[in-house]
């Protein structure tokens, strides 16, 4: 097997029918298969797969289990060469999954691949970050960037060539090409597990910090395009729920890379937010 395509579901049915269309419309001479875990869904959308998309293998939670860990059931089955974490809110062309494969086979230095993405209204997406530092995390818990958006350049690389390929610090993970041999060589795992303790967002940029911090690289590269609905799927989340969730793993990845003295002036930070808002 060539690819192992994993996509978690969470009331996406629609975007995930269109989404599984377009990746067996694939062109290209390698193998693949896709997984789909579904996180208990209540829009039926693994009846839909089952039915619709038999060729799919179908992984249903019984509750929703976060986004690291459902992608973890599919990687523990996976036997793909390359691994591909893919978002349910996106569509690739057919020759996407081939030209990805090609580019990241011909650049084993990329543990994690990264690609052109376009938003529905066929503008870029920019996607290529710095690792998340206080001051960025700080002015984004503060809402500062909704009045001098420029504070965060820095942070989103607003300077960055997408038409050319180098070697980056983190990518979405909307589109997320993991190259197992690679992985392996470097690690000594047997799979590329992403972190549990994030249940949604930041386990994308952990894995990518993950990687550099072992010596691995992360590349960006415009030799693929796909489409990105940039974000349809969380936006079904209530905006308080969303923020929980949001702040949660951004104090996680801090205790997990950097000083307590940071984590405790972002935890109050958060806190001061609430006491405002209230």
């Amino acid at each position: 097997m060539d690819l192992s395509v994993i996509i978690v579901s969470w009331e996406t049915k629609e975007k995930l029918r269109h989404n599984l269309k377009a990746l067996f419309l694939s062109e290209g001479d390698f193998k693949f298969e896709v997984f789909v875990v579904d996180n208990n869904s209540s829009d039926k959308s693994a009846d839909m797969v089952a039915r619709e998309f038999p060729q799919v293998k179908l992984i249903r939670n019984e509750k929703n289990e976060g986004f690291a860990r459902a992608n973890n059931r599919a990687i523990k089955e996976a036997g793909g060469r390359f691994i591909l974490l893919l978002n349910p809110d996106m569509k690739v062309f057919p020759d996407t999954l081939y030209k990805a494969l090609f580019w990241a086979e011909k650049n084993p230095q990329a543990v994690v691949s990264g690609f052109r993405l376009l938003a529905e209204d066929g503008k870029l997406v920019a996607q290529v970050r710095k690792f998340p530092k206080l001051f960025d995390q700080l002015m984004i818990i503060l809402k500062v960037p909704h009045f001098f958006p420029a504070v965060l350049n820095s942070y989103l690389q607003k300077d960055f060539d997408y038409d050319k390929a180098q070697a980056v610090e983190s990518v979405r993970g909307s589109f997320f090409l993991i190259n197992v041999k690679s992985w392996r060589n470097l690690s000594g795992q047997e799979k590329p597990y992403l972190d549990e303790r994030y249940f949604v967002w930041f386990e994308e940029v952990d894995f990518c910090r993950y990687v550099k911090s072992i010596g691995g690289e992360v590349w960006y590269s415009p030799a693929a395009v796909a489409l990105d609905y940039v974000g349809q799927s969380f936006s079904l989340l209530k905006r308080r729920k969303a923020q929980d969730y949001f702040k949660d793993s951004m104090l996680k990845y801090f205790q997990k890379w950097e000083k307590p003295s940071q984590v405790f002036i972002l935890r109050s930070a958060w806190k001061l937010v609430r006491i405002f808002i209230r």
